[in-house]
């Protein structure tokens, strides 16, 4: 028992390091999507509400992923700039949440992941009216023939509505499973003038 409590303990040090050892392990164990993580933001009037996104880069500034802004995601991004990730890795038994505010990448980024999307992908994105009423499928589909011809032999256009987000952490928490459920858990925070500080807490 003693050496499941001990061994590959959540160190103390720089979380985003733990991060991206955590992310590169998922990388190879997590059999779809290591990249998924769960969007979890709040309207103006303090309503939850959370789905499934992928992230799409990150770096010490931040986590990045994008969007249609006019979704009711994008639309509560705006409206309240702060938000909560988790990535859960059932292969590896381990979670991370991570919390903070949100701003928008530049043009030049957006441009430049729109750019490396698939070309379905990016005339979905001209299709779609996202999170709005949907009459039937084919008026989708209809929408995405038409964006195909608009386009055709040439370079697809990122509409100006669909951008990233970077949020910007403040708080990251590491969980590992551990056997009869004595997990472990370590949450830093984002000190004001630079660094973190963090602490084990209670399963």
């Amino acid at each position: 028992m003693e050496a499941e409590l001990t061994a590959d303990a959540i160190p103390d040090g720089d979380p985003l390091a733990i991060f991206d050892a955590w992310y590169a392990e998922a990388r190879i164990a997590e059999p779809n999507d290591s990249n998924a993580m769960a969007l979890a933001t709040a309207t103006p009037d303090g309503l939850p509400s959370v789905r499934m996104v992928l992230l799409k880069g990150y770096d010490p500034e931040g986590f990045v992923f994008y969007t249609n802004s006019r979704s009711r995601k994008g639309g509560e991004l705006l409206g309240n700039p702060h938000a909560a990730l988790l990535f859960h890795w059932k292969s590896l038994r381990r979670q991370i949440r991570i919390e903070g505010p949100l701003s928008r990448v530049s043009e030049a980024e957006a441009d430049a992941y729109f750019a490396s999307r698939a070309r379905d992908s990016q005339l979905g994105a001209i299709a779609s009216d996202q999170s709005a009423p949907l009459d039937a499928r084919s008026t989708f589909m209809a929408r995405y023939e038409a964006a195909k011809a608009e386009f055709a032999g040439r370079d697809v256009i990122r509409p100006a509505h669909w951008f990233g987000f970077r949020l910007a952490p403040t708080a990251i928490e590491f969980w590992q499973d551990r056997a009869h459920r004595l997990h472990e858990r370590r949450r830093f925070v984002r000190r004001a003038k630079g660094g973190w500080t963090s602490t084990l807490l209670y399963p």
